[in-house]
């Protein structure tokens, strides 16, 4: 089952909750399954997490959002699109829901949000997942590249299969086929009268980015006290040597890495995403 939730996110704007099953069966009303907050990455959707939402929901209460300008949450023209506007929307969704003490699960730029939310509210937070997302400044180049990235898209696009094809085979930043990034992309488009278009603004999208991509975010890592596991595609953006840096500088930190993944480890690799991390949430919730 799938129940919508909207949450008042800072300034008002309206953030749309999935919750994906219903509370676990084997669970008394007076001792309710642990929650879980999941975070997507820029672009992203909380339907994303729906395969992880779905095992999850045997132990857990997961709840995935749609960030501001993200999926069917508020796109406000002028935003806010800082750091601090989506740290306070994933604290809200937070306390709104009553999930806390929260396990949080961010994939890229959502694994910030939950590393400096838990940072931030240490009482919030029972454990942290950061998904393939670097603590270290990307730095201008980076963001010039994205900006010429965005210019490349051929929208609008006439069919999904196009959407498909493009970013699973066409797209200069694919090195090799993958159906499954051709997928990823096909969840954040929309019909339009004259084709196809991506359901978030780029001009959005990179104004988000640039709040975070010229810093290092070292040391709100080091203020987080709550067990935290480091999670790497062995094909993602994370590199080994800065993953386990990042393991080392957290104060309770694990590591693991999934095989023939790439940066979208969950949704590439969803078997060896789960077989990653369901070891390090079991030992999370034993007293």
């Amino acid at each position: 089952m799938v129940r919508r939730i909207d949450v008042t996110g800072t300034g008002g704007v309206r953030l749309a909750a999935w919750e994906f099953a219903e509370q676990p069966k084997a669970r008394a009303e007076s001792d309710p399954a642990p929650g879980v907050l999941l975070l997507h990455g820029l672009m992203g959707r909380a339907s994303h997490w729906a395969a992880t939402a779905r095992w999850l929901a045997e132990k857990h209460r997961p709840v995935a959002i749609d960030q501001r300008g993200h999926g069917r949450s508020d796109k406000p023209a002028d935003g806010p699109y800082t750091r601090e506007a989506y740290v306070a929307d994933a604290e809200a969704a937070v306390e709104q829901l009553g999930l806390a003490p929260v396990t949080l699960i961010g994939h890229s730029m959502g694994a910030l949000t939950a590393w400096q939310l838990a940072a931030k509210r240490p009482d919030l937070v029972r454990a942290l997942v950061i998904c393939d997302m670097r603590a270290s400044a990307l730095g201008a180049a980076s963001q010039r590249e994205w900006v010429d990235w965005f210019k490349s898209w051929p929208v609008p696009f006439a069919t999904l299969a196009d959407v498909r094809k493009w970013f699973g085979e066409d797209d200069p930043w694919v090195e090799r086929p993958c159906p499954a990034r051709g997928e990823f992309f096909a969840e954040v488009m929309a019909e339009r009268a004259d084709g196809w278009r991506p359901v978030f603004s780029r001009r959005q999208m990179l104004t988000s980015r640039e709040t975070w991509v010229y810093d290092a975010h070292w040391e709100e890592l080091a203020q987080v006290d709550c067990p935290s596991l480091v999670v790497r595609g062995l094909d993602g953006e994370l590199g080994r040597a800065e993953a386990q840096e990042m393991v080392r500088v957290l104060p309770r930190g694990q590591y693991a890495e999934v095989a023939d993944a790439g940066h979208l480890v969950h949704y590439d690799q969803p078997e060896g995403w789960r077989t990653a991390i369901e070891p390090f949430l079991d030992g999370v919730l034993t007293p």
